[in-house]
């Protein structure tokens, strides 16, 4: 298996939590129409709290990321160690621009 060049890893990893936290709140708002629950609010509760499943699921699992850092920190290597946290940050990036479109489709926020 041949390994990604690292800008295609952040754009992919940027993009997987976008599309988590923008997919997961719109099945989520599905299943509060069905159950009866206002769909708008459980939209941006959702969008809310699945941010950091969102990250994780981005970046691959916990795993190999703490493996990373470990090696990192250990054998001195700290080319891997920066560039698993800017895969991080871009998965964060991702998270909230999801949650963010959330918010202004939904204007939950604005208040009447």
């Amino acid at each position: 298996m041949k390994a990604q060049p690292f800008f295609a890893l952040l754009i992919e990893s940027y993009f997987i939590a976008l599309g988590v936290v923008i997919g997961g709140s719109i099945i989520g708002g599905l299943a509060a129409f069905l159950t009866g629950k206002p769909p708008i609010t459980e939209v941006i509760k959702i969008s809310n709290m699945i941010r950091i499943w969102a990250i994780i699921a981005a970046i691959g699992g916990t795993f190999d990321t703490l493996y990373s850092f470990e090696k990192g920190f250990l054998d001195g290597q700290t080319k891997d160690l920066f560039k698993q946290f800017i895969l991080i940050l871009s998965a964060l990036g991702g998270a909230q621009t999801g949650a963010m479109l959330i918010s202004w489709l939904t204007q939950e926020h604005i208040s009447s």
